[in-house]
């Protein structure tokens, strides 16, 4: 992906410099933030939860250590910078045209535990949005893993984690997450179909924005590959296989492998967010 450097976002906090104390009990935010924003999806939820229980953090960032240089991540974090700003201009100008405003959301660098408005997190879970402070919370070494355990290389791979978490905020803005919160109150017996709908259309706006970005011809030779990759990569039919040695789709959360990637496609190919509604109709 072609981009330009203009050092770091105004909407990049950075805490991977952070320290902390043992985290206290996870409360119902925690519970909610392991059932549903975990991007590896497929683990147990009470294995999750006892992960969140368990990690070291600050207490609202106010012991957070100031923020490291550290040489050999920069290039990415200002890589991801130039994406998290590209993003919210394209979708401030969406938006726009329907007479909605859009508020930024704040990416989050964190290295192995963070607080958020959610709860505590590990990095384990991988990266996450969290409505109750509009923040996307990634740790860079999720990178790392993507590439090296789930073969998904790339920096358009990189981008389109981001893309697809901007995508949920996107969603806050608009009303959808609190809609499927409560249809999942009021239907539990499909919440797990409501999150996988959640879920493919976050996927879905993260193609809605790559559009924008070939239509001005900055995608180069392998970025939609690399996109797909990634889609495919955190299926929830690949993670159960990869982790359990089977695949219990009534458990879906995220979407099949398959799904993922035809609805990052959808979005790619219409740059419409019309095109994204994953909880009207299946592809």
């Amino acid at each position: 992906m072609r981009w330009t450097d203009k050092g770091r976002s105004s909407n990049l906090e950075d805490r991977r410099g952070g320290g902390g104390r043992r985290a206290g009990g996870i409360g119902i935010v925690g519970i909610v933030l392991a059932l549903g924003i975990s991007f590896f999806t497929g683990v147990n939820p009470l294995e999750i939860l006892g992960v969140v229980g368990g990690v070291t953090g600050s207490a609202g960032g106010a012991q957070e250590a100031a923020p490291i240089e550290d040489a050999g991540e920069e290039p990415m974090v200002r890589f991801l910078s130039s994406a998290l700003d590209d993003a919210q201009t394209t979708w401030r100008s969406i938006l726009a045209q329907n007479g909605k405003e859009y508020p930024d959301a704040k990416l989050v660098l964190f290295r192995q535990a963070v607080t958020s408005a959610c709860g505590n997190a590990s990095s384990a879970m991988g990266p996450f949005y969290c409505p109750g402070d509009q923040k996307v919370y990634i740790d860079l070494e999720f990178y790392e893993q993507l590439d090296r355990n789930y073969g998904a290389p790339g920096d358009f791979a990189q981008v389109y984690v981001l893309a697809h978490e901007i995508g949920h905020h996107v969603q806050n803005v608009l009303g959808t997450e609190r809609a499927m919160r409560q249809a999942q109150q009021a239907n539990p017996a499909q919440r797990n179909a409501l999150s996988v709908a959640m879920e493919l259309q976050a996927d879905c706006y993260a193609g809605v924005w790559a559009y924008q970005v070939a239509r001005r011809g900055d995608l180069e030779a392998g970025d939609v590959e690399e996109g797909l990759g990634a889609a495919s990569a955190v299926g929830d039919d690949r993670l159960q296989q990869q982790a359990r040695g089977e695949v219990n789709p009534e458990s879906f959360t995220h979407g099949s492998s398959a799904q993922r990637m035809q609805w990052f496609r959808a979005g790619l190919e219409r740059g419409d967010p019309a095109a994204c509604d994953t909880f009207g109709r299946e592809r």
